[in-house]
Formats: C-alpha cells, structure tokens, sequence
C-alpha cells in the first residue's frame, strides 16, 4: 500500500458536509467574486493572526507581490530575501521590476541568518523578506531590529507557517505585512488557489484592495492601474470552514513530528529542529540524510512518497542567472539542497504509516 505524501482526501472526508454547504450557497447566492464569504473570511483569519487586517487574495505569489507593489517597491529597487524557498519569493520582487539580493540560511532553523543580513544592504535596499519555511518562523526579533535601525519594511513569507508562533505570536504578525497562500496542501488550505496579506497599517491593506481589483474602490473608477488578483467566494467559504480545524490539524502534525523524531532517534538522519523561540507547525517534516538520494529511491520502491523542498537554490536558478550569483556564494543553503528529504506529513498520518517510514528508513540508514 502506497503512503502518500499529502494526503487531502481523507483530511476533507471529515467536512464534507460543512464543505458542500458553502458550494450551494456560494450557487445560491452567486457571490462568486469577494462578497461575503470572502469578507467574512477575512475578518476571521485577521482575528487569528492577530492582526488589524486581511485582504484576501488570489494566490499566495499575489499576496507577496501586492505587499511589496503597496509599499511602493519599484525598478531598481534591492529586496533582501533567502535563497531557499519556493521560487514565488523571489518572483514577486522581480513581478515589480525590484531586484533579489539574497543571504544564506541559519543551518538549524534553515530560515534567514540574521547575522548575515546587515551586511547585504545597501542604499537601494527597499524590503526585506524573511521567509518561514516548512512551518516555522524565521528568528523575526534580530532582523525586525535591524530592519528598524535601517528605516526598511519588513514583509514576512508566511506561506509555509499557518499557526506557527515566534514567542507567543502568530506568524504573519510581524513586520509591514504578513503573507500568505492558500494553495491545497498548505497547513490552511483552499479548494483551490488563495492568498492574503495580513497587516495593522489600514493604508497598507487599502492599498493592496485597491491593488487586487484593478486600481477601483469604486466600480468603473480606477485610481491607478492595478491587476485582478481577487479571491473567488467559493475560497473564502472554504477557508472560513477549514480555519475552524486549524489549531486541531496543526496538534496532529506536531504530533506526527514528535513520533517521527522518536522513531528515527537511533538512525543517522538528522531530524528537523524546533527552535526554542517558537511553535513548530510542520507544514513539511525534512530530514537530512548524506545519502538522501539512495534514501529517497528505497523510500519509492517501498512505495512511500517523498518530496524535495527545494533541490536547486535560487540563485543558482536559470531564472535569476541575470543576477550574477555563482556556486558557492550560499553554502549553508547549497549543502542543505543536497541533503534534504520531506517525509510523508498530513493531518491525520496514522501511527502505523509513520512505523512503516521509520522501517523503512532503518533499512537504508546506518542504525547507531
């Protein structure tokens, strides 16, 4: 029997009702663009985070656009940021014609160095995006501290970390804006595509309305040309739903995480690490291994599924080649990419799938 990777199926058996109750609705009442369901949306996920505002949005690479065009970063302009995450990153700053400027990862919590970031701006420097990768926060603290002494925004990556905290906070809390995406697999996850910026600056979130909806605040009056990048209604009904059980499903994959690092204790993977600053929510449970190729293959012909987040750095990307960055300018992150492996992690994941991983893994690995 195969062990998926993500397993959404049985995580929406279990609201299948509440879920078919919003599509009639949604039917009923033909809001199928923002309206109700996406305000009402809103207006929970801002209670949630703790923050003043939430704009929905059309995907999570618009949320991280959207910020940085509403604080008016434009051609030219440097935007620090990681270069281990997901592409959407560093797209969204090159969506507004800025420039990534990348720092190496903490070896630990692989999210940004702050030790490193000082020195990586510059006078065109404009943001700084920290990324919260897998499921927990980047050490916000250092780099809101830096951040402030430079007069420069801070737009958090959020994407990975629905539910994770840093000292007692909701990721997505700190900084300019928090941002987020939707998509399917994520801790909080559509039907589909969605996004949001979370913010306390009400211009800010105005901004990013105004943005979302082609410039207009009012219907056929555009005040600048904006972009389409709205939620549909169907989305927001789906989160509002699917937020209720968030706390609930985050618990089970700590949970899993916790019999995941007992199971492989004795083996020489290296098992992924929660920071004392925070509250891990394992969007991803990564483990490193010399071997993660060999690993990988035996984990397939088991029949357990495996991915990789993420093989190839950015800045050693086809894409950014332009930016001039070469092999060995990151080496935290090019050592991580060769190492990494994300085992099987979902709400739900039985005991007995997590035994079947750990034997597996056992049978591939040097067991101390």
């Amino acid at each position: 029997m195969t062990i998926p990777f993500v397993d959404l199926k049985s995580l929406h058996s279990e609201i299948t009702e509440e879920l078919r109750e919003v599509f009639d609705r949604v039917l009923r009442e033909s809001t199928f663009v923002l309206g109700p369901e996406v305000q009402r949306f809103e207006q929970e996920f801002a209670a949630y985070v703790g923050t003043k505002h939430c704009v929905a949005l059309s995907n999570g690479t618009a949320a991280l656009q959207l910020a940085l065009a509403s604080l008016g970063i434009g051609p030219g302009d440097e935007v620090i940021t990681v270069p281990h995450t997901f592409i959407a990153t560093a797209e969204a700053i090159t969506a507004v014609r800025g420039r990534p400027v990348f720092v190496d990862i903490d070896p630990v919590s692989f999210t940004m160095d702050a030790a490193l970031l000082e020195a990586a701006i510059t006078p065109r420097t404009r943001a700084i995006i920290p990324v919260d990768i897998y499921g927990q926060t980047a050490d916000m603290d250092p780099i809101l501290n830096i951040a402030s002494r430079h007069s420069i925004p801070v737009i958090e990556d959020a994407c990975q970390a629905h539910g994770a905290e840093y000292r007692g906070r909701k990721a997505g809390s700190f900084g300019a804006a928090g941002c987020f995406s939707f998509y399917p697999g994520k801790n909080l996850g559509a039907c589909g595509e969605g996004g949001a910026v979370t913010t306390d600056d009400a211009e800010l979130a105005n901004r990013v309305r105004l943005w979302r909806d082609h410039g207009s605040s009012k219907r056929y009056e555009h005040i600048f040309p904006g972009l389409n990048m709205r939620m549909e209604g169907i989305q927001g009904g789906i989160l509002s739903v699917k937020l209720k059980y968030l706390d609930r499903w985050n618990n089970q994959r700590r949970e899993a995480a916790a019999k995941y690092d007992a199971a492989l204790r004795d083996t020489d993977l290296e098992t992924p690490a929660e920071m004392d600053y925070g509250r891990h929510v394992y969007h991803l449970y990564v483990v490193q291994s010399d071997n993660r190729d060999a690993l990988r293959e035996s984990l397939s012909r088991a029949g357990i599924e495996s991915g990789l987040h993420y093989p190839n750095p950015l800045h050693l990307q086809e894409a950014y080649r332009s930016l001039g960055y070469e092999r060995g300018d990151f080496p935290v992150t090019e050592t991580l990419t060769t190492r990494i492996l994300s085992l099987p992690m979902y709400p739900g994941i039985e005991s007995e799938a997590i035994e079947r991983v750990a034997a597996q893994v056992r049978e591939s690995c040097y067991v101390g």
